[in-house]
């Protein structure tokens, strides 16, 4: 893999008000990928078939300015030319794999399932003003659903040719995003915490779905309290919502009930959702779980099941 950082790799925390109508254009990287069975890629080590790597098909140097810095509505015109046309995706997921993963996607045959995630995707909009954010996505409890809603949340947002998803697992216990989507990532976000020299190319992931990317947990997962109540994580999470202003930005944790990380990672965050099983918590347990985050935060509630 090529480790050697681009200017604005290098100059990811240090010079935040960096000209970003410089053009970076991405290297071509006409058909020498070849997908395995059912169009997916090994996924295995940041490297694809044909002895390419993901940082061929990096997009983390394509950086634009914020919406405070052009004005509202300049964002979504700058980022469709200059960003988000030159993101290419190595590998696809078919419309079989995004079933057989309960995934969804704008032509699926589930259309209960589309206009809840689009609906909640509406509706988290109307909160923000139309500007992006970054949200926690955590479970009341073990089985609740996190990961499904979370991973679904951001295909959402994908479905905009305008907009962008990232979607991070910040579940260090029991991390499942990287299985789902078929990854097998050499690092992820632990190894870029815990590296000041780590290039953050090394942990965007393409998921096989259009617009949305993933960073891994990681190959460090103990003690994860220290990982994100560092200051590089909350250094990290500005930078990531700075840079990208296209891009809304989905944290997948562990479950409030059993881990301070989801409450934790919502005062780094702009907003916070519980996710809860259906007809598996009372009441009391529900008022619970959801008291754990801050009251300006946490924006609701979703059921699951």
């Amino acid at each position: 893999m090529n480790n050697s950082r681009t200017d604005q790799d290098n100059e990811l925390f240090e010079n935040p008000d960096r000209d970003a109508e410089k053009d970076n254009p991405v290297r071509n990287v006409d058909g020498d990928y070849q997908p395995g069975a059912g169009g997916r890629g090994n996924g295995k080590g940041g490297e694809l078939a044909g002895g390419r790597s993901y940082s061929d098909w990096d997009d983390s140097r394509m950086l634009v300015p914020s919406s405070l810095e052009l004005g509202p509505g300049t964002v979504d015109r700058y980022v469709i030319s200059k960003q988000i046309v030159r993101m290419q995706e190595p590998r696809r997921l078919t419309p079989d794999d995004l079933d057989e993963r309960r995934i969804i996607y704008p032509e699926s045959s589930n259309r209960r399932l589309v206009n809840h995630f689009r609906n909640l995707r509406t509706k988290l909009l109307e909160k923000s003003g139309g500007n992006n954010f970054t949200m926690v996505v955590s479970g009341a409890g073990t089985g609740a659903g996190a990961s499904f809603v979370s991973l679904n949340l951001a295909a959402a947002f994908a479905f905009d040719e305008a907009k962008t998803a990232l979607i991070i697992d910040c579940n260090l216990r029991n991390p499942a995003l990287h299985s789902t989507l078929d990854i097998i990532p050499d690092a992820g976000l632990t190894d870029f915490l815990d590296d000041s020299d780590f290039d953050i190319s090394r942990i965007l992931y393409p998921t096989g779905i259009p617009r949305l990317r993933l960073i891994p947990a990681g190959s460090r997962r103990e003690t994860p309290s220290e990982f994100f109540t560092s200051f590089r994580m909350k250094q990290f999470l500005q930078a990531v919502r700075r840079r990208y202003p296209d891009r809304f930005i989905v944290l997948d944790t562990a479950p409030i009930t059993e881990s301070p990380d989801a409450r934790i990672l919502a005062d780094l965050c702009d907003y916070a959702m519980l996710v809860i099983p259906h007809g598996g918590m009372t009441v009391n347990g529900i008022e619970q779980a959801a008291s754990a985050f801050n009251p300006e935060k946490f924006v609701g509630a979703v059921i699951n099941g």
